[in-house]
């Protein structure tokens, strides 16, 4: 039995706001520090060095350190402050933010519309894209800060990989515990690395402080004006400083809008384009064969030769924090695209008795490891795992703003010449990045391509075999009302009650049928019971639940929960008063139906990707651990469903 997504009802399930984070606006902008901006917060060691040393190597020269620190100002400005901070954000699920967030808000409003499913598929793609970032990021940041050891000593390299699979292997194994007490230490620890990277930049800049001119945005025009072809070649690893934007939005949920634009506008962004900036001035101060020399690892060179071995612990301590959020935020994903419907049902533990998203999914945190480590492995350096890292960054920030657009026309009703201005700007910024990403094709950047397609496919076959497999159990099903009037009286009724958990709300639970047929009893008290997860975070305990009486002993209950909640149906049976007596445990049976899959040739899904969705369905957790249902008042009876 499955939950079933539907779109909110009208109402109270659109007010509110998200489930966020208590506390003061300085709390909770420290707190964002150390969670939300790990990931663009550790570009600078590698992004500056990857676009003059990479696969497209340009020449150490003013007019290329101009150019490119002027690209990189203006993408955060473009990128990162008006098009996420300033207008995204503001497209909030109920407080919550992300692909999927959105991609609810944006289907419950254009429910029925022509173009919704096109809609749906980008969501799910964006979605899947994420799998890929989540795998490539803790591998290129650990490693990338790892590698700052050959800046100390260069007999070290041959220790890079192993501490760095180290690093990342005691990284995933202490997920299972939660991240609530090693959280705590997060934020003063990437403050003490932000104030870090601004105090380098500035003793740097201070040297050579007519660096920054390169803030004019005719210092990157004039780049592509000298180089067209080469410059463009560049923005594939200029995208670099910006990659982690969007985690700005998904992460939005635990710590609310201001105090993510409070860190970044104020702390942030300045602490990141001061290190940039400095890098840029360093390189100008040295003669040509010791910049050509220092521009493969620019970042530790900022430092003294003493400070640099501490600049390479801080920094690692910063990929690992930028890391733990990037799974966190898989987990977080994950849990969604379940509830959502787009994922079979997995197993979730709570880390936290008191923090609802701190959540750990064994089955994602081990393949993500072992994803990892592959990675790691098999590029063997960050320069080419940067090659891998970008596409699908730019694939989801171009899904985020076609998503914008349904918004600001759609849901907002913008003023359309501002509202297509501001997109038109938009599309060609994530158009130019994502195209010049492409050309990383043949050297890695099939790897988020197929990680995507491969999600991709899972997902749409989940999500389209459910509806499948919920469309043959409806067109088989009895009328509620004359299976009660046909066996509500005759059948033999015993104490208790029984709860049948079906997922449609309506007609006769195949288990209630089968139960009749071999049991040939009926309980004192039916309950038909279907969960259903609204297209919304969190649906507030007034509007959880519903009940019909039937007449003769039988009800219908539905029971709502947001795409960010936690099921737990003793709990809620618990509360229930206008359903009959109060409900007691050792006096309800559960009845569930577990259905084995049949592949067939019936219109609906080509034959391999009904085999597909049957492997799915038969490795999904089972609704009793799910639902949190008592063990040992649990009945499983088996059907067979055609599709």
């Amino acid at each position: 039995m499955n939950s079933i997504p539907t779109s909110g009802r009208a109402g109270s399930h659109d007010a509110g706001a998200g489930h966020h984070a208590q506390g003061s606006l300085a709390k909770l902008a420290v707190g964002a520090i150390g969670v939300v901006f790990g990931d663009i917060g550790t570009s600078p060691i590698y992004a500056f060095r990857e676009t003059f040393a990479g696969h497209h190597p340009i020449a150490v020269d003013a007019l290329h350190i101009y150019g490119v620190l002027s690209l990189i100002f203006w993408s955060m400005m473009l990128v990162v402050t008006i098009k996420y901070v300033t207008v995204i954000m503001r497209a909030d699920n109920r407080g919550e933010g992300g692909s999927l967030a959105l991609l609810a808000l944006i289907s419950r409003k254009t429910e029925g519309q022509r173009w919704t499913i096109g809609v749906v598929m980008l969501g799910v793609f964006a979605t899947a894209l994420f799998y890929g970032d989540s795998m490539i990021t803790p591998a290129i940041s650990v490693l990338s800060a790892v590698e700052g050891l050959t800046v100390v000593e260069s007999g070290l390299e041959p220790l890079v990989l192993p501490i760095a699979v180290t690093i990342l292997v005691a990284l995933f194994f202490i997920q299972s515990h939660g991240t609530a007490k090693v959280g705590a230490f997060f934020g003063p620890i990437m403050l003490v690395y932000f104030t870090t990277l601004a105090v380098l930049g500035i003793i740097n800049i201070a040297q050579s402080p007519g660096i920054l001119a390169a803030l004019n945005p005719w210092y990157a025009i004039q780049f592509f004006i000298t180089d067209k072809w080469l410059a463009f070649l560049a923005m594939g690893s200029v995208v670099l400083a910006v990659t982690g934007a969007e985690a700005l939005y998904a992460d939005m949920g635990h710590f609310g809008r201001n105090p993510i634009r409070v860190s970044w506008l104020f702390f942030v962004l300045p602490g990141l384009m001061l290190n940039y900036l400095g890098q840029g001035a360093m390189i100008l101060s040295l003669d040509a064969a010791t910049a050509a020399e220092v521009i493969k690892n620019p970042f530790f060179y900022l430092a003294p030769d003493a400070f640099r071995l501490p600049l390479v612990i801080l920094a690692t301590c910063a990929t690992v924090i930028a890391s733990q959020a990037v799974i966190s935020g898989a987990f977080s994903v994950t849990q969604q695209a379940i509830q959502l419907g787009f994922m079979p049902r997995l197993r979730i533990l709570h880390t936290s008795a008191s923090a609802a998203g701190q959540i750990y999914i064994p089955v994602v945190n081990w393949a993500l490891m072992v994803a990892v480590i592959v990675l790691v492995l098999t590029f063997g350096s960050s320069s080419n795992l940067a090659a891998a890292y970008g596409i699908a960054v730019t694939g989801a920030m171009f899904i985020d703003t076609c998503l914008l657009a349904v918004v600001l026309f759609n849901l907002w009703k913008w003023n359309r010449w501002a509202a297509g201005a501001l997109l038109t700007v938009f599309a060609i910024v994530d158009t130019a990045y994502f195209a010049a990403n492409l050309t990383k094709v043949p050297y890695g950047g099939w790897v988020p391509l197929l990680i995507g397609v491969i999600g991709f496919t899972m997902l749409t076959t989940w999500s389209k075999g459910r509806a499948l497999m919920a469309q043959r159990l409806r067109e088989s099903a009895m009328p509620i009302e004359v299976f009660i009037k046909s066996a509500g009286g005759s059948a033999t009724r015993v104490p208790g009650t029984a709860v049948f958990m079906t997922s449609t709300a309506e007609g006769v639970p195949h288990a209630l049928l089968h139960n009749m047929k071999h049991n040939k009893v009926i309980h004192d008290r039916v309950v038909v019971l279907t969960v259903v997860i609204d297209e919304v975070p969190v649906v507030d305990s007034e509007d959880r639940v519903e009940v019909h009486d039937l007449g003769q002993g039988f009800f219908r209950m539905i029971v709502r929960y947001g795409f960010m909640q936690e099921t737990d149906i003793p709990a809620v049976l618990k509360s229930i008063e206008n359903c009959g007596p109060q409900f007691k445990m050792m006096d309800t049976s559960f009845f569930l139906a577990r259905q084995t899959l049949i592949a067939s040739d019936r219109p609906g899904m080509a034959l391999w990707r009904e085999k597909l969705f049957a492997w799915m369905l038969r490795n999904a957790e089972t609704a009793m651990e799910f639902f949190k249902l008592p063990t040992n008042r649990v009945v499983e009876l088996g059907s067979q469903v055609e599709i």
